[in-house]
């Protein structure tokens, strides 16, 4: 007769759960944001490297003065397709992970939130390093999207009759599409850091419930 198997503590403790920071849910999340991040770093760059430009031709001559014109040197429609599918995917990883965190977040147990010691130095500590993330991360968020939306203009502002010469041509300096690009980049490990930090905080509110009992 086989010899029945003992049930540890190990076996009754429940697994993670989906919406846990830890859990392989959050990880796959945050992989993706980061992913997502290079991939809109990327498209700036190439928005950068094809954004319209302005060369100047003769215009109307009348008599002893020469009227110059400006000539685009495309319709822009590249530069425009990467800005936006940056600006809405940044948009939308910024969305997804920062709601996750808070679904997370609200779901710790009510023990472990009674057993935290806001007055404690690491308690502290993850306090400020919390406040620094959200803070930097919805910053760089903010100037990289108003980069973006600016570049979104500017492009869109000659899509018909760009070759025919105007009398001033409007568009957007260099570096601007760079700079964008290199604060979604820095937004997505800002983020990064404010997952870990939560997740950091997660686990001391567990080791303080083991510890009380």
């Amino acid at each position: 007769m086989a010899k029945p198997v003992a049930v540890t503590h190990a076996d009754l403790a429940p697994g993670r759960r989906s919406t846990e920071l830890g859990s392989r849910t959050g990880v796959v999340l945050m992989v993706l944001t980061i992913i997502c991040g290079l991939f809109c770093f990327i498209l700036c760059l190439k928005a950068e490297a094809t954004r319209s430009q302005q060369r100047w031709v003769d215009g109307e001559d009348n008599g002893d003065e020469v009227k110059y014109e400006c000539v685009y040197s495309g319709s822009g429609k590249t530069p425009l397709l990467c800005s936006a599918v940056a600006f809405v995917g940044l948009a939308v990883a910024m969305v997804v992970q920062h709601m996750y965190m808070l679904i997370a977040v609200s779901k710790l147990t009510q023990p472990g939130l009674v057993s935290w010691d806001p007055d404690s130095a690491r308690a502290k500590t993850l306090t400020r390093r919390a406040v620094f993330f959200f803070v930097t991360t919805w910053l760089c968020f903010a100037v990289g999207e108003i980069l973006l939306l600016i570049g979104l203009s500017v492009e869109s502002g000659h899509l018909k009759n760009w070759s025919k010469p105007k009398g001033s041509c409007l568009i957007i300096r260099e570096g601007v599409f760079c700079a964008a690009g290199m604060f979604s980049l820095m937004t997505v490990f800002l983020a990064a850091g404010l997952y870990l930090t939560a997740l950091h905080a997660q686990k001391m509110f567990q080791q303080q419930q083991h510890v009380r009992q």
